[in-house]
């Protein structure tokens, strides 16, 4: 019982002392245009995640044989750029029209994304990795 004591008594001196112990933080300075483009980051997923549970999108994506809800998944795996290219192509379809257009091209970039090992939704896709 005394080693017990003993062994104790030196990890709380240990982890006393060392919590006195200064810790360093590194802040910097946060510019307009990297918020504006963090938000607009945020706006793009949010706008693709909403066109993508859509009930006549989701019918498209399933008649292509992608599962919608993996499809979704697929969106936050995507990187910045990729998400934007997909929602600058939402904002460019007419309203009610082009879907098709659309959802193939959610299609290319998530095939291109399986078969650069990315991300794994088509089943006859081999990865390059």
């Amino acid at each position: 019982m005394h080693v017990y004591k003993r062994i104790v008594a030196s990890t709380l001196i240990a982890s006393t002392t060392l919590l006195g112990l200064p810790m360093v933080a590194q802040a910097g300075i946060v510019s307009t245009g990297e918020s504006l483009s963090t938000q607009a980051t945020v706006a793009n997923r949010d706008r693709v995640n909403a066109f993508l549970t859509r009930a006549d999108v989701r019918q498209a994506l399933e008649k292509q044989g992608v599962n919608a809800d993996a499809a979704v998944q697929r969106v936050a795996a995507m990187s910045d750029s990729e998400v934007a290219q997909v929602a600058g192509r939402i904002d460019q379809a007419p309203a009610g029209g082009d879907v098709l257009g659309l959802v193939f091209t959610v299609f290319v970039v998530l095939l291109v994304t399986d078969i650069l090992g990315l991300t794994k939704v088509f089943p006859f896709t081999r990865s390059v990795r």
